[in-house]
């Protein structure tokens, strides 16, 4: 799974971008961010990139979980967004 870091500075239309070129070609991408501004960003993000597959007959879901990252040798807590389509009901 293809794993997409995001900071405060990241553009959300650029990263929705390669969300939707990453889903098309993969299924399922994660995010990962580490403070508010760069969690802002990430769904932002996703809010964009569903309009971007939505054409395709795919629907975006998120699955939000906290990850241990080290920065400059420092640990971190991040927030991982795996983002993948929704799956149709079962009958």
């Amino acid at each position: 799974m293809e794993t997409l870091r995001v900071s405060t500075h990241s553009k959300a239309k650029a990263l929705a971008g390669a969300l939707a070129a990453v889903i098309r070609k993969d299924g399922v991408v994660e995010l990962q961010a580490v403070g508010a501004g760069a969690v802002n960003q990430a769904i932002k993000a996703v809010a964009i990139a569903r309009g971007y597959v939505a054409p395709n007959g795919i629907n975006l879901v998120i699955i939000p979980s906290f990850a241990e990252i080290e920065i400059d040798s420092e640990k971190r807590t991040a927030i991982r967004i795996t983002v993948e389509p929704r799956k149709p009901p079962r009958l």
